[in-house]
């Protein structure tokens, strides 16, 4: 499903893609600007308890994401240090994310077990992607697993919203849980992944 998505996004993004290289932005900039775009929507918004514009601020910049690689492959700008900042900036703004529900389930909000949850979902989410990246510094293959990254934000987002226009927070906190339960799933698959390949 995500594929098809991500098909439909690329076609639409394709001419704002080509004018950002118009106008003489590089890929990374756009990186960099998407990155301070998510991570403001979610450390500004969500703490004051605006889950819903939060998600939309953030929604309209997460598609940056998508952008800087149609940029890339366009202008023929493709590199290792794009790619690098890119999975740099991406764990910064699922952090931005995780971190701006905390503060607000932990505060005013008052939902200590969302704020808890979203924290297992933040630590989670940063060893998932910590253990592709060191096992392939290792020479090993360890892209597999049950919770890769769009799914997370994806359904993390738009339940965030949805808890904004009134939806019970009690859904947002399965979510997070059964987001959290995947993430060890996956942990688990690719510690036994690059331990099968190392034997």
């Amino acid at each position: 499903m995500l594929r098809y998505l991500r098909s439909f996004f690329s076609a639409v993004f394709t001419p704002v893609a080509r004018t950002l290289l118009r106008m003489g932005l590089t890929p990374n900039a756009v990186t960099v600007l998407g990155t301070a775009g998510v991570s403001l929507g979610a450390l500004i918004f969500y703490p004051l308890g605006e889950l819903f514009w939060g998600t939309v601020v953030i929604t309209l910049f997460v598609f940056s994401d998508l952008i800087d690689g149609l940029m890339a492959r366009l202008g023929d700008q493709r590199s290792e240090i794009g790619g690098f900042l890119d999975s740099v900036f991406d764990r910064v703004q699922d952090s931005a994310v995780f971190l701006g529900l905390m503060l607000w389930f932990f505060g005013t909000g008052d939902n200590y077990w969302i704020g808890v949850a979203a924290g297992i979902c933040l630590i989670l989410g940063l060893l998932v992607s910590y253990i592709r990246a060191r096992a392939e510094s290792l020479g090993y293959d360890a892209n597999t697993g049950i919770a890769e990254r769009p799914e997370r934000m994806v359904l993390t987002l738009v339940f965030t919203g949805f808890v904004g226009l009134g939806m019970s927070p009690v859904v947002l906190l399965l979510v997070l849980v059964l987001l959290a339960a995947a993430s060890v799933v996956t942990v688990a698959q690719r510690i036994a992944t690059v331990i099968r390949q190392a034997h």
